[in-house]
């Protein structure tokens, strides 16, 4: 984007009272951050129901000047900024409802790999979770060596998580809950400083902001959002990895756990989550693959689809025909939608045309396979 739309699109987030969805909602409606800026007056008559405090709160000259800041602060700092409607933002974080529109990202992988999972657990975890998230993330790296582990660089099974991905040679990345002119905990500046070249550090904070109770709420949305799926490790009755899960079930996303004993505290929050139909008990990542349905090198690979099969596609069906066509267990939308580079509306459009005309049949966990 250009440095204009970035200036507005940055001084948008820095206004009172203008959350993630009101400001897609604002963007969706009239384009872009800069027209929305240089006619804010005329909102009222665009969009029906924004009230005058709205356009009041878009005459906002300091937002301005702080977005300026936090340009020369990018710009010094080699740091990517990912709009809501850029090619590089998180494809499965664009489908949720709350996502950020704009993102702050400094490292060297792609948010949009074929598979990315998310991590989370305690802060406090024991030996036991530790060589749980440590075994369990060796193991995929040897049937995945290029999935994505995402985590919130916390203390316990975060920063484990991380750690064992960039031991394995997996790309890692972390979600923070402030500006990327820190790292915090400090005790983990050394880790984050080896992910910008393995992985990467990903905010929707600018510089200068603090690490707040709230702000790690926030991020955890971001955590569940851009990913297949969670992976709880550990977890006591409460703490923020049950909010994570939570907002992956809200996200339609899958959610795992792995238990502990039944007198261990450190697992109490996974087994409330496995109890109540929250999360699938797991044990072993080849139990992990088989629930998702992912496909292995060792797999037998598919036949290619004869195209005669199916005369009468256009090209868009054809295109996701041939992706499902990779997935002999099944294709999610999450996947197509990489594949295919197609918006997440017109792949379901599709596949409604393609499920009524007898092409391709649903299966259970939102997948979707081709009829023989």
């Amino acid at each position: 984007m250009d440095r204009t739309e970035l200036l507005n699109l940055i001084a948008l987030q820095h206004i009172p009272g203008v959350g993630s969805i009101t400001a897609k909602r604002l963007l969706e409606q009239v384009g872009s951050a800069t027209t929305l800026f240089e006619h804010r007056t005329e909102l009222p008559s665009i969009i029906p129901g924004v009230q005058p405090t709205l356009v009041k709160a878009l005459d906002c000259p300091s937002a301005l000047q702080r977005a300026e800041r936090e340009i020369e602060f990018i710009e010094r700092h080699n740091i990517t900024c990912l709009g809501y409607h850029d090619e590089g933002y998180p494809t499965r974080l664009r489908e949720c409802d709350d996502a950020p529109t704009l993102l702050f990202y400094r490292g060297s992988t792609t948010l949009n790999p074929r598979r990315v999972i998310s991590i989370v657990g305690t802060r406090k975890c024991t030996d036991y979770g530790r060589d749980l998230c440590e075994n369990f993330v060796r193991d995929l790296s040897a049937m995945f060596p290029d999935m994505l582990i995402v985590s919130g660089l916390a203390y316990g099974i975060d920063i484990c998580a991380h750690r064992a991905a960039i031991k394995e040679g997996l790309p890692t990345v972390g979600v923070l809950a402030h500006g990327l002119d820190r790292i915090y905990p400090a005790a983990h500046r050394n880790t984050a400083a080896q992910m910008t070249t393995c992985g990467g550090l990903l905010t929707e904070y600018m510089s200068h902001t603090e690490p707040e109770r709230s702000n790690f709420l926030q991020r955890n949305r971001i955590v569940a959002g851009m990913a297949d799926a969670t992976i709880v490790v550990e977890s006591a009755a409460k703490g923020g990895a049950l909010v994570t899960a939570n907002i992956a079930n809200s996200y339609g996303r899958d959610c795992f756990a792995f238990p502990g004993r039944t007198t261990d505290l450190a697992s109490a929050g996974c087994h409330r989550l496995i109890r109540h139909n929250q999360a699938a008990l797991i044990t072993s990542a080849e139990e992990f693959i088989e629930a998702m349905m992912w496909e292995t090198a060792q797999d037998k690979k598919p036949k290619a689809t004869q195209q005669t099969l199916f005369p009468e596609l256009s090209e868009e069906e054809s295109c996701i025909v041939q992706a499902i066509e990779r997935y002999p267990d099944g294709a999610t939308i999450n996947t197509l939608v990489i594949d295919t580079r197609l918006a997440v509306h017109r792949i379901s459009a599709l596949l409604f045309e393609l499920e009524l005309r007898n092409v391709v049949r649903p299966l259970a966990g939102s997948r979707y396979k081709l009829k023989r």
